[in-house]
């Protein structure tokens, strides 16, 4: 037995939108559309109304002709209390009344079969294409918000990141072609975040530290390929995973003022590179400027360069040219509270180093002074009573030619 084959008729006249026709151009499309989308909701209400009309006197007649037949019931019941003559004139009011409205009840039905026929033939639309069996409402949840990460972490993630992914971070910042980005991180996802941005960043840094501009500006073009990717999924609240192809797609057929806003902002991140590595070039070499003042400090902690420079330009040529009869003249005819403070600080600054009494070297410089440990104060005092003619008590011992050098005290300006 076959098949009774299917009827699509019911499928050739539907209403499916309001704005599925071309217009012409003279004509208001917009003005058209809503004027025929009104028509349309005024005639279903038209019909609406109509139906409710019929449904509620069709019910009235239904109502009206059962209170007749009950009543007629009961003038049967009652009829030996009255007389004959009421009770037949009641009754033929009564079937008067049935009659026409059985009548009433025929012309409802036939009513009915023409409204049926009326909707069966009134094209569908979206309104009335389909009805609903069952609706069921989820209300999704807002993710709970992660915690902030501390800054310990974060040093971990990355140190972590970095010790997994260099090579292919590096891989990455070498590619000049779209596609073959995409393709790459298509293949490694794990790339795309913030640590392979940062990774790239400092790796810029350091390049143009080295003086590599060329390769700096080439990991450059990457860095702000994955920043945009990162700043696509956070506008778009998604994985940056899931934003690879769609940057990539767009920008490859970008119109000028998208590519325009992503060179500006490749330029103005190659000058912040350009800005750190000077900076850090520059505190690299503070730094060491620092240390190796460090290593040249007297024991009392003063620079010597810094102690040199701030010297009278006579106890200077003394200095440079090494002659200790020389530097003795000339802490001579500075006053006393200058030369307390000179020498003072070229002890500290160890440019003049107390003579130690249990060495001596060959280089060494003496006072003419039996005192091994001289300070500057017991030599300013014996200078100051050779002054004012003062002598000591005590014999002094004949110089001998190999004492016509200082004791007590040694250069260490060379």
């Amino acid at each position: 037995m076959m098949a009774r084959p299917l009827d699509y008729s019911r499928w050739d006249h539907i209403e499916v939108s309001d704005d599925e026709d071309e217009t012409h151009p003279n004509v208001d499309t917009q003005s058209l559309f809503r004027w025929r989308h009104q028509a349309r909701v005024d005639r279903m209400e038209e019909q609406k109304k109509e139906r409710q009309d019929f449904e509620r006197g069709s019910l009235d007649t239904k109502r009206k002709l059962e209170d007749a037949r009950k009543k007629l019931e009961g003038l049967s019941a009652c009829a030996e209390a009255e007389t004959k003559e009421e009770v037949e004139a009641q009754v033929m009011k009564l079937q008067m009344e049935m009659s026409e409205l059985q009548k009433q009840e025929k012309e409802w039905k036939q009513k009915e079969e023409e409204l049926s026929k009326k909707e069966k033939l009134t094209p569908w639309n979206v309104d009335t294409l389909s009805k609903d069996k069952w609706e069921k409402t989820v209300i999704n949840k807002k993710p709970a918000k992660k915690t902030e990460t501390t800054e310990e972490e974060k040093e971990e993630m990355q140190r972590t990141f970095v010790e997994k992914n260099e090579k292919l971070c590096k891989k990455f910042g070498m590619f000049k072609k779209y596609d073959d980005s995409m393709q790459f991180l298509t293949d490694h996802p794990e790339l795309v975040c913030d640590e392979c941005a940062n990774y790239l960043a400092i790796w810029c840094i350091n390049l143009q530290v080295e003086e590599k501009t060329g390769l700096m500006e080439q990991v450059a073009h990457q860095t702000i390929i994955m920043q945009y990717i990162l700043e696509l999924a956070k506008s778009l609240d998604a994985d940056p995973r899931a934003c690879v192809k769609p940057f990539f797609s767009r920008i490859k057929t970008a119109d000028k003022q998208y590519t325009d806003a992503f060179t500006d902002e490749l330029e103005s991140f190659k000058v912040r590179v350009r800005g750190r590595a000077e900076a850090r070039i520059e505190r690299a070499m503070k730094e060491a400027e620092e240390e190796e003042r460090q290593k040249r400090l007297g024991p009392g902690g003063l620079d010597p360069v810094e102690v040199f420079e701030s010297l009278p330009q006579v106890l200077k040529d003394c200095f440079e040219k090494q002659n200790i009869p020389m530097l003795q003249q000339a802490i001579t005819e500075l006053p006393e509270e200058d030369a307390r403070h000179h020498i003072d600080r070229c002890i500290k600054a160890g440019l003049w180093v107390p003579q130690d009494t249990t060495t001596s070297s060959p280089t060494e410089h003496r006072f003419p002074t039996k005192v091994a440990d001289e300070n500057p104060d017991t030599f300013l005092r014996r200078r100051k009573a050779t002054e004012d003619g003062e002598s000591d008590n005590e014999p002094r011992e004949e110089e001998s030619p190999e004492d016509d050098k200082p004791q007590g005290w040694q250069c260490r300006v060379q």
